[in-house]
């Protein structure tokens, strides 16, 4: 894979022109029900900002080091909005924004409360963009593309990127030669005619050409087609865990997914458009920049939410495999688990020293991970599993169990605790639901509190009989049990 090199005294310029939007977050706590209706009281504690939609390219944009020029639609209430707050944190400019008097700012709020997404509730109109507002669009575009190396239209389908605008702009970059790319919305790509690229996922491409892409071969027919029924240079599919395909005149590329692990597909068309600007921007082919896309790609799915990527992520090595990305930290799981929550995944958690994985320890987990969305194992230490069963354990290291717990597919995360009892770690993640093996009593079980007083459950599976490793270690020993 060949990397764009990036001079920042000179970096590439690229002009985005798309639906801007904010995404707000309200995160609180809720411990009662309202006497006015039967509905959850939320006690809001903190609220964030993050820029979104077309935001979220000239994010990766700014991240992968090219100077970002901005053209957006926003609304009458623009100062009553953090848009240009978070603008100026990127270093782009607001003079691009054009501003309708009739229309709000896209404002996307989601409530959170104890980890979970309780609502999102939108402002925003999806009306055509008046006359006014393209005219000055379309003004603004002529001055800037001469100056820039690439142009991307970033169309989320809230009534910016009209028909007139996307002509408008394709027809003068194509007098100067600039490539535009386009991440399209909708059934009907006739506005897009003419265009550099487009990067539609499985989904969209399926419903533009009206074939399925259940198969190699409708995947290349859908590609093609869209390339010539719209006289694009090429068609970029992406398509998710089976990487990216690229159809242009004379070449056709199977691009195999760099993910080590999905955590969060969240924003990835994002990057995705965003790295194959910014590789065409900095003299790469098309081939080279979708090919370094689909590493950034394979980067950004592995972070929290909508997230971003830079240079020297994509640059570094792959050592790491598949099962050690999912041992983590403490602190680094804590920020998966706070995404994980507002987005409301159910979040199981068991623990223990699985020391010896037999076919017990494997129905036990396929059981807990059944259970939810998210299985977190915590895994006792070595000198933890020393304190618990005595000298000679644990037969295997803590690497070692780590390692072979995380190679199990129904685990998502594996994190270490050196305590005799996982309690510090439940209140920490705060389970949906907490799972035990054996007979106990559920109100016996360490963190059952913890886990009921925020609204979770706790469940106790059986062990299979006869299946232990103290069980394994004795036969292996020649004592008879």
């Amino acid at each position: 894979m060949k990397l764009p090199d990036i001079d920042p005294g000179n970096p590439p310029r690229v002009l985005v022109i798309g639906d801007l939007m904010v995404d707000r977050y309200l995160w609180g706590v809720c411990e009662r029900i309202s006497p006015e209706a039967p509905v959850q009281v939320v006690d809001v504690r903190k609220e964030s900002y993050a820029l979104g939609g077309a935001g979220n390219v000239v994010a990766n944009l700014v991240s992968l080091g090219a100077q970002v020029d901005l053209i957006a639609l926003v609304g009458h209430d623009l100062k009553q909005t953090p848009l240009a707050g978070l603008l100026a944190k990127l270093g782009v400019a607001v003079a691009g924004l054009v501003r309708d008097e009739q229309r709000p700012t896209t404002i996307k709020t989601r409530l959170v409360a104890a980890r979970h997404q309780i609502v999102r509730f939108d402002v925003e109109s999806a009306a055509a963009c008046p006359e006014a507002c393209a005219a000055a669009t379309i003004e603004k575009a002529a001055q800037i593309i001469p100056r820039t190396h690439v142009v991307i239209l970033s169309d989320y389908g809230k009534g910016f990127l009209t028909e007139r605008i996307a002509q408008a702009v394709i027809a003068t970059c194509q007098r100067h030669e600039i490539p535009v790319l386009v991440d399209p919305k909708g059934r009907d790509y006739t506005k897009y005619r003419g265009a550099t690229l487009i990067t539609p996922n499985r989904k969209e491409a399926a419903l533009a050409s009206g074939l399925a892409l259940d198969s190699e071969e409708g995947i290349r027919k859908a590609g093609q087609k869209l390339r010539t029924d719209y006289d694009l240079e090429a068609c970029l599919i992406t398509l998710s865990e089976d990487g990216m395909a690229l159809f242009a005149d004379a070449e056709e590329s199977w691009l195999p997914t760099e993910a080590q692990e999905v955590f969060d597909v969240t924003g990835a068309g994002d990057t995705v458009i965003a790295a194959t600007g910014l590789g065409l921007a900095a003299g790469l082919s098309l081939v080279e920049a979708c090919s370094f896309a689909n590493r950034a790609a394979g980067v950004v799915v592995g972070k929290i939410g909508a997230a971003t990527v830079t240079l020297p992520e994509i640059r570094a090595p792959q050592r790491a495999g598949p099962a050690e990305a999912k041992i983590l930290e403490l602190d680094a799981l804590l920020e998966r688990v706070a995404v994980l929550h507002s987005l409301g995944r159910k979040i199981v958690f068991t623990n223990g020293c699985f020391d010896l994985l037999h076919a017990g320890h494997i129905q036990y987990l396929t059981g807990a991970a059944a259970l939810g969305a998210v299985l977190i194992v915590g895994l006792n230490s070595d000198a933890s599993v020393l304190r618990l069963k005595g000298e000679g354990r644990p037969i295997n290291s803590q690497d070692d169990r780590a390692i072979i717990l995380a190679a199990l597919s129904v685990v998502t995360y594996v994190v270490l605790f050196s305590e005799d009892t996982p309690l510090s770690l439940i209140q920490s993640i705060v389970p949906d639901i907490l799972v035990k093996g054996g007979d106990y009593d559920p109100h016996q079980i360490v963190g059952a509190d913890v886990v009921r007083k925020a609204g979770g459950t706790v469940t106790v599976l059986p062990f299979v009989d006869g299946k232990s490793t103290t069980a394994m270690i004795d036969r292996a020993s020649g004592v008879k049990s």
